[in-house]
């Protein structure tokens, strides 16, 4: 039975019975009239070869109440665009393929870059951000949806329950965040349940009660994928292009809306999509690479929330991250065993110690550089620094492979 206890200051929508299918369905499109939605999967061509995007895609055939989809494919070459286009061909809605790579986006990222607007590195970030300037472009949507695209056992009723509590003007939050079960025959999660959570936990143990990491401990999954977001909202995200995505924005969110105005909703009893390798010996891929991108992001906002990390706090917390991290293993057990789900221990050992060395890289890395690299601009900022910039981006995103007037190979 899901809980709806409410815990800190972000109110949480629990998923307590199953409500009707249809008349959900029925309200959505009502809704959808007045508050049109746009739904961004962002993706790289490797989730076209793999059933977890098919799946999504026989899921959201069905659904009609969304006005645009749109596919932002990074990490792509000519080829993965065409045969994306191929692929989301049957899909009956509004739909626009934005490839990050493209030609003609490529140098309008350059233009940006040289009206002084950095616009980072190629990945996940850079092709929300870009998604996020087309919607706003296009000014068709109230409302975007998130949406990953590796989700093994999607349902429609996710997206559904993702994006009612926005759209829906009874409660009307400007921000909704998924939270869900990560589990099979095991538990997942691990960057969740071995890092982030004893991390908050050793900060409230070190430093006490504090406004923003309480906020970040409302959240019952800080680090999912999916989020939906008012348009007027997106256009002040600031963004990162790593795995630090999903925590820079609950930050940003935090800056422009007051706690009231955000929700986290339940959108499914559980939730399995591809799960990363530790790579322990690795720093640069995997649990380790993200892990690492984590932390030095929590690190930078919470500086920027006004949370005094000194040098000598931050070795403490090194040490009281380790025992919240092996407190958390025996907790995880206790959960794995009393629900007869199998439970690797050794494994689970072996992530603390990765997250730990990660955690110390990251508080090398925050010491030498507590600003680190510049989030790239909010959209607000780019309309100001380049006013014609929609019209470029619109133009840009409609010409797929071809190249842009005057380009030069």
């Amino acid at each position: 039975m899901s809980d709806f206890h409410q815990f800190g200051p972000v109110t949480a929508i629990p998923r307590l019975v199953s409500r009707d299918a249809e008349e959900m369905e029925q309200r959505l499109k009502e809704l959808a009239q007045r508050f049109p939605v746009s739904l961004v999967l962002p993706m790289v061509p490797a989730e076209m070869h793999r059933p977890a995007l098919a799946r999504i895609v026989d899921e959201l055939c069905k659904v009609s109440w969304v006005d645009t989809l749109v596919i932002s494919l990074n990490r792509a070459k000519a080829e993965d665009y065409r045969r994306a286009l191929e692929y989301f061909e049957r899909y009956p809605g509004r739909k626009v393929v934005l490839w990050s790579e493209s030609p003609a986006v490529s140098a309008f990222v350059s233009d940006m870059a040289a009206a002084g607007l950095n616009t980072g590195e190629p990945g996940k970030g850079r092709a929300c951000w870009l998604a996020i300037g087309l919607v706003l472009a296009e000014d068709r949507a109230s409302y975007i949806a998130f949406q990953d695209a590796d989700v093994v056992n999607y349902s429609r009723w996710m997206l559904g329950r993702l994006v009612l509590p926005a759209i829906e003007p009874t409660v009307d939050f400007d921000f909704v965040k998924a939270y869900y079960s990560r589990v099979s025959d095991r538990l997942h999660g691990r960057v969740t349940r071995l890092l982030l959570t004893p991390l908050l936990g050793a900060f409230t143990r070190l430093i006490g009660q504090d406004p923003y990491i309480g906020y970040l401990s409302s959240f019952r999954y800080a680090l999912s994928g999916e989020f939906a977001i008012k348009c007027d909202l997106a256009e002040k995200l600031r963004l990162p292009c790593d795995w630090g995505l999903e925590i820079v924005t609950l930050f940003e969110v935090l800056r422009h809306r007051a706690p009231r105005r955000l929700c986290q909703v339940e959108i499914a009893e559980r939730y399995d999509h591809k799960h990363q390798d530790l790579s322990e010996r690795d720093p640069t891929q995997g649990l380790n690479r993200m892990s690492r991108d984590i932390m030095k992001h929590l690190l930078r906002t919470l500086a920027a929330a006004g949370v005094n990390l000194s040098p000598g706090l931050l070795m403490s917390l090194l040490a009281a991250f380790q025992r919240h991290a092996q407190d958390a293993v025996s907790d995880s057990y206790a959960v794995a065993v009393v629900n007869h789900l199998k439970y690797d221990r050794h494994g689970e050992e072996q992530s603390v110690h990765v997250f730990t060395e990660a955690l110390r890289a990251s508080i090398d890395e925050f010491l030498a550089d507590p600003l680190g690299p510049p989030l790239v601009p909010n959209w607000s900022r780019v309309w100001a620094g380049v006013p014609d910039a929609s019209a470029r981006l619109l133009a840009a995103v409609e010409r797929g492979e071809e190249p842009p007037v005057g380009f030069r190979r």
